[in-house]
């Protein structure tokens, strides 16, 4: 695509109970697409998706509140349906109709609780769901976010680095550059909504919902192992493996990820799919 054909791409802010939520947007057709990003990023991983798709829908990367250019919750603590409330609220003022909403990692959470708060959502798609076990959620509430060392030898960049360096396989530069610079960009908040997500059970949320569910996961992610948990719990869910991809597969796949989730959104809004 030469760069007269690239897809513009807007920046807006929408206000809600919390202040106001930073969003990307692209494409003025087709069924609507929110994109939920895993803690502690930004909408700025998404980027590559929202071209691919911005022919196809009227695509949303939101910032979840806290993150990029996103105000934050009034304090720690909030719970994920909190989060998917002001969602739901800068959704309804982009004048989002009959929904997709997609998630990774926290961003799977916030989808679930987006489905029950936007009445009309009309599927979701989760990569990496945390359905954990009691010890899991502990373990991850005691030991995933340690605070972000700071001075000015720079150690936050270095701590930075090596986190991502240990949880994200086979980095590359672009990787590591978007995931250090998003985490920084909030360090003293950078485990509210991550401490969120692991306080959160979805579930039961998921069990109850009616709408489809697409399982896009990639092949090793580190929250695999709950899909066929999620495919037991959800009324109407299927799984798609990108295969190949130790995580990330917005960011490592974004074109496959994007004809995968056009496809879904587009089954979605097919008159017999559509809610009533």
């Amino acid at each position: 695509m030469s760069a007269a054909q690239t897809p513009a791409l807007r920046r807006t802010y929408v206000d809600t109970a919390w202040g106001q939520v930073h969003a990307v947007t692209a494409g003025d057709s087709g069924p609507w697409i929110g994109l939920l990003h895993e803690s502690p990023l930004s909408s700025e991983v998404w980027l590559d998706v929202v071209r691919a798709l911005a022919g196809r829908a009227r695509v949303v990367a939101f910032d979840t509140p806290g993150y990029g250019a996103s105000s934050p919750p009034p304090a720690a603590g909030f719970e994920i349906p909190d989060y998917a409330a002001v969602l739901a609220e800068a959704a309804a003022g982009l004048g989002m109709t009959s929904p997709v909403f997609a998630g990774v990692h926290t961003g799977a959470s916030l989808a679930v609780e987006l489905a029950h708060a936007v009445p009309d959502t009309a599927g979701i798609v989760l990569s990496g769901i945390a359905l954990l076990t009691k010890e899991q959620r502990a373990e991850f509430i005691a030991g995933w976010t340690p605070p972000v060392p700071t001075d000015t030898e720079g150690a936050q960049f270095t701590w930075a680095v090596e986190r991502y360096r240990r949880i994200w396989p086979d980095l590359t530069p672009e990787l590591l550059h978007v995931a250090v610079t998003q985490v920084l960009r909030v360090k003293d908040r950078y485990d509210w909504g991550y401490q969120a997500a692991f306080r959160h059970d979805p579930a039961g949320p998921l069990a109850a919902l009616t709408q489809p569910v697409l399982l896009l996961d990639a092949e090793h992610d580190m929250l695999a192992f709950a899909d066929p948990i999620a495919l037991e719990l959800a009324a109407d869910a299927r799984l798609e493996i990108l295969p190949g991809l130790v995580g990330q597969p917005h960011l490592r796949a974004p074109q496959a990820y994007a004809d995968h989730l056009a496809s879904f959104a587009q089954e979605c809004a097919t008159p017999e799919r559509t809610p009533a």
